[in-house]
């Protein structure tokens, strides 16, 4: 059996719009090493949201094999992805997804709360988890009074409240300006550097490039290349 944290082979997933079948993915295969940093970068369209929920343990494929950590991931029934999701994965979403009544640190405690921790415990994971992405001093703060740096930043912070060993960001900097969206993928490289595999979606590619590999996915077919920077005509 492969060693890799994540192996993907010949995995295919269609879809059903307006009576017909579309194909999202083609036989993808990828492998994906405990600590790798990946960017799978794409256009719109091209596959890569469905590659996402994929990894995420958020869909199965029609076909094809998903091992992650040893379990094999298409034979298992809904309470299993469930599982997996809440302890292996942490996701970071464009959009943040912070509830707008709740403080900074109520956000990062919620997947705790869900799995039954006790509020102390709770509390002291979730401070630990918001001086890590450098935000401790506005764990009191509701995401209106924070910028969309900040409220980037407290998604993350929730997406380690578990110490899942992979982070899945999907679009992470997107609804970002530039100088924010430098911030937040130094904390996503940091992150990195800590031990945590990332999975970055993205169609921005000085986003990709950041990345220590990048994977490009056209018309739901993956391509790599490596060492070198991709050229926008090459995914576009």
């Amino acid at each position: 059996m492969n060693d890799s944290l994540i192996s993907i082979e010949n995995m295919v997933k269609s879809y059903s719009l307006g009576g017909e079948t579309v194909t999202a993915l083609h036989r993808v295969s990828l492998q994906i090493d405990s600590g790798e940093f990946l960017a799978i970068i794409g256009p719109s369209g091209s596959g890569k949201s469905t590659l996402m929920n994929m990894i995420g343990c958020l869909d199965k494929p029609d076909s094809g094999s998903y091992i992650l950590e040893g379990q094999i991931v298409e034979k298992m029934t809904d309470n299993q992805l469930a599982a997996i999701r809440n302890k292996k994965i942490g996701f970071i979403f464009q959009n943040f997804n912070l509830l707008p009544k709740l403080s900074a640190i109520q956000n990062v405690e919620l997947p705790l709360l869900y799995a039954g921790i006790h509020h102390s415990e709770r509390k002291s994971i979730a401070e630990n988890c918001l001086k890590k992405v450098g935000l401790l001093d506005r764990a009191n703060h509701l995401p209106s009074q924070l910028s969309g740096g900040q409220q980037q930043r407290v998604a993350i912070a929730r997406a380690l409240v578990s110490n899942p060993p992979i982070l899945l960001a999907d679009e992470p900097t997107g609804a970002l300006d530039s100088k924010t969206s430098k911030e937040i993928m130094d904390v996503i490289k940091q992150l990195n550097e800590q031990g945590h595999t990332i999975i970055v979606i993205t169609h921005d590619l000085n986003i990709a490039n950041q990345a220590k590999r990048v994977v490009q996915i056209k018309d739901g077919k993956l391509y790599e290349k490596g060492g070198k920077e991709l050229e926008i005509s090459s995914i576009y």
